[in-house]
């Protein structure tokens, strides 16, 4: 099928809408409500209109089919006014106070303003056209319905910048099957919020976040906390960083994505005045083997079945809320954060003659829901906090840029030795199918004794949602599965519920491709900018000198001189975890 754009003849697909096929020719039209993690689109915003041959008004580019002997106008005089009134619209609704505002620089509805020269505001009153009284009252007219929420650890709400797109309803619901926002009230009155705007109560995954075109809803800010521990001289700030945030850093100051950054990343953070930057890869080694171990213990003891992962703590959420039937199939290895960070204030501490309490441990995490798993009561495997602080790829960023450091002119560093020796194993964490990949090279070994001629396992590699495989180990058919998204999840639960489907394994990832797709990435996001990231981390582990984390020879002696050996009694005490039923039925 051919439609012209602009008087230039394309090439278009059945089901295709205008904007899709501008986007795949290079024609970029503007848009605030329309995303690819969200498809089809529902024409909200109002921006993306164009002129049509076919039509006798403006119409939405998201949600307009295409059809036969279709001609498009994307740049006429009537497309550009009404664009730039939507947008006036819009802004007037929007607080725009962008020189505070955690997006600045970074908000869409910010680079349209500045695109379409949106400097005055026919639909803002100015003060000397207000009556006496008037003020007062737009202003408690603005406030009726303003919601400002910090009282979780991982997401921040504030109304003022709503610009009512619905994307973080829609990821929500239709990606995580959660449900958190909706519209309330009606009328000019109406506004997106939580149900009877009770406080949020989600898994915490900050997929909204991503997705979100202002700061309407964003990562809780942590990093005055990290500046303070910082600036105190009786701290020692020991951070680790995630396997995937290597990938992404480079984002937030003009790299492509995927960008292997190791080096520049550790850079910066030495740079702020970091004492020492462990390499939370170390963490994964560490959980792959603590894991592998308890599989194989599940397969001797032949249950229960099948095993989750539980590096993933949205997932954990999710299933403690609304699956509490399969706490007991999940893993009770902690994640790479939760791991890593108690050896430093355990083992580390104790080698180098530190005192625990002057350690501040600090994580960098693809994922605003590691904020939450940092506060879980039962998740600290010493007397002391296992984590501190965790801030996200975005924060680490934003302090950054606001230090003036750009990583770009720093002379590449190394992780500090005692915890930053990692596998190509451990990499894999960073994406959807890397937690199993990881597991099977050493489970395998385990099981059978024997080396691996090929370490790769494309079975459960993939960008689909659902993927499921069976490997052969010393006799035994292993039934694995991988799935990221809730929504996937959730099918996946339910159909071993009905004894539809049968696994021994099954890694489940909250977010979409798994961390390199985490709420707490650089933005935007979508599926090319993850294809990119997974790329650059596949490339990584092929180049890396050891591949399987049960041959991390920092882990052979870490248990050599303190944990013993996996599943033993120290482990348990320390890289293990338990989970509470908090269903409301």
């Amino acid at each position: 099928m051919r439609i012209k754009i602009n008087n230039k003849s394309y090439d278009a697909n059945p089901g295709d809408t205008i904007l899709s096929v501008c986007k795949r020719n290079g024609i970029r039209l503007p848009t605030l409500c329309a995303h690819p993690d969200l498809l089809p689109s529902e024409g909200v915003c109002r921006m993306c209109l164009v002129e049509t041959n076919q039509s006798n008004g403006l119409v939405s580019s998201c949600t307009q089919k295409i059809s036969d002997g279709l001609e498009v106008k994307t740049e006429t005089e009537n497309v550009n006014r009404a664009r730039k009134i939507n947008l006036e619209l819009l802004w007037a609704d929007h607080a725009g106070k962008c020189a505070s505002c955690k997006r600045n620089g970074r908000c869409e509805l910010q680079d349209l303003a500045k695109k379409y020269d949106i400097d005055e505001f026919k639909f803002v009153p100015r003060k000397n056209e207000l009556k006496s009284g008037d003020e007062l009252d737009l202003l408690k007219n603005n406030w009726k319905h303003t919601v400002f929420e910090e009282k979780n650890s991982c997401i921040s709400r504030d109304s003022q910048y709503c610009i009512e797109c619905r994307r973080c309803i829609r990821i929500c619901r239709d990606m995580q099957t959660v449900e958190a926002y909706g519209m309330n009230y009606r009328s000019s009155e109406t506004n997106v919020g939580t149900p009877f705007e009770i406080p949020l109560d989600c898994i915490f995954c900050g997929q909204c976040s991503a997705v979100c075109p202002t700061a309407a809803i964003t990562e809780k800010d942590d990093v005055t906390d990290f500046e303070k521990a910082l600036a105190d001289p009786k701290k020692m700030v020991i951070v680790q960083t995630a396997p995937s945030v290597r990938f992404t850093l480079g984002e937030e100051f003009g790299e492509a994505p995927g960008t292997f950054w190791e080096g520049k990343l550790v850079a910066a953070l030495k740079k702020l005045g970091c004492d020492k930057v462990f390499d939370t890869v170390l963490g994964a080694d560490l959980t792959i083997l603590e894991e592998a171990h308890e599989l194989i213990q599940r397969v001797k003891n032949k249950g229960p079945f099948p095993m989750f992962t539980s590096c993933c703590p949205s997932w954990i959420l999710y299933a403690e809320k609304y699956w509490p039937e399969f706490i007991p199939n999940l893993s009770s290895c902690k994640s790479p954060q939760q791991m890593l960070a108690p050896l430093v204030k355990t083992y580390y501490a104790e080698r180098e003659k530190i005192n625990p309490d002057q350690i501040v441990s600090v994580s960098i995490m693809p994922c605003t829901s590691k904020k939450y798993e940092a506060q879980r009561k039962e998740i600290n495997g010493s007397e002391y906090q296992d984590v501190d602080i965790v801030l996200t790829v975005r924060e680490l960023a934003r302090l950054l840029r606001k230090k003036k450091i750009d990583p770009r002119a720093l002379k590449e560093k190394k992780f500090d030795p005692a915890l930053g020796i990692s596998t190509g194993a451990g990499i894999l964490f960073a994406q959807s199918g890397g937690v199993m990949e990881a597991a099977l090279r050493t489970a395998v070994e385990k099981i059978t004794g024997e080396r691996l001629g090929k370490v790769e396992f494309e079975m459960v590699r993939g960008e689909s949602g659902a993927r499921c495989a069976e490997i052969e180990v010393g006799g035994l058919k292993l039934r694995v599965a991988v799935v990221h998204e809730i929504r996937n999840a959730k099918n996946l639960l339910e159909e071993i519920k009905n004894g539809k489907s049968d696994y021994h394994f099954v890694e489940v990832m909250a977010c979409p491709n798994g961390c390199i797709g985490g709420g707490g990435q650089p933005v935007p996001t979508g599926p090319a900018v993850r294809k990119a990231r997974i790329a650059g981390v596949m490339a990584r582990d092929k180049k890396m000198p050891l591949r399987k984390s049960h041959e991390n020879p920092v882990l052979k002696k870490i248990y050599r001189e303190f944990l013993g050996h996996p599943g033993s009694e120290k482990a348990e005490e320390l890289l293990h975890t338990k989970y509470i039923n908090r269903s409301k039925k």
